[in-house]
C-alpha cells in the first residue's frame, strides 16, 4: 500500500475527514505500518497504551474481558481506529484487540495524535463524537445484556 493509499484510508475516518491532504500525508509518514497474522494481540486489555491504530487492510475483534471469559464487543475493518481512548485519557486500554486476519495497521504515536487533534480543533470534535457513539452503543449492549440476564416477573 503506497502513501496515497494511507491517506485515501485517512480520509474515510471522521476523525481526519476535514484534514488537509499535505497534513494527512505528513501522518502517513510520521505512523509506523505494522503487519500483524491472524490471532495476534495488537494490544490487551488494561496495558497502558502509547499509540492508536488505524485498519488499512484485514479485521480485527475487539474483545472485553469478563467473569464468564472474553466477550467480543465488535468488529473492525478499512478505515476502523482503535486504541484511541487509552491516549487521550492517559487510562489503561479498555479491551483487548486481537487480528481475526491477517491485518495491516497504521500505528499513531500518542504524541503525533495530540498534535493533530492540538493544530486542527474539527478533529477534536469528531474524538467526541466517536468517543459518544460508542459510549452510546456500550451502553445500549449492557442494556440488553442486563435484560436478558433479569427473568420476567410474571
Amino acid at each position: 500500500m503506497s502513501i496515497i493509499d494511507e491517506v485515501e484510508c485517512l480520509r474515510r475516518i471522521p476523525l481526519f475527514a476535514n484534514i488537509e491532504v499535505p497534513k494527512l500525508k505528513l501522518l502517513a509518514f510520521t505512523s509506523e505500518r505494522m503487519c500483524f497474522p491472524a490471532g495476534e494481540v495488537l494490544f490487551r486489555q488494561n496495558e497502558m497504551g502509547g499509540s492508536a491504530y488505524i485498519i488499512l487492510d484485514g479485521e480485527a475483534r475487539v474483545l472485553v474481558d469478563t467473569p464468564g471469559g472474553p466477550l467480543a464487543v465488535a468488529t473492525l475493518r478499512r478505515s476502523d481506529i482503535v486504541g484511541e481512548i487509552a491516549i487521550l485519557c492517559d487510562v489503561p486500554r479498555t479491551a483487548s484487540v486481537i487480528a481475526e486476519t491477517d491485518l495491516t495497521v497504521l500505528c499513531i504515536s500518542k504524541d503525533t495524535f495530540f498534535r493533530m487533534v492540538m493544530e486542527f480543533p474539527q478533529m477534536g470534535v469528531e474524538v467526541m463524537r466517536v468517543l459518544a457513539q460508542r459510549l452510546e452503543h456500550t451502553t445500549r449492549q449492557v442494556r440488553h445484556l442486563a435484560a436478558a440476564a433479569v427473568p420476567a416477573h410474571a
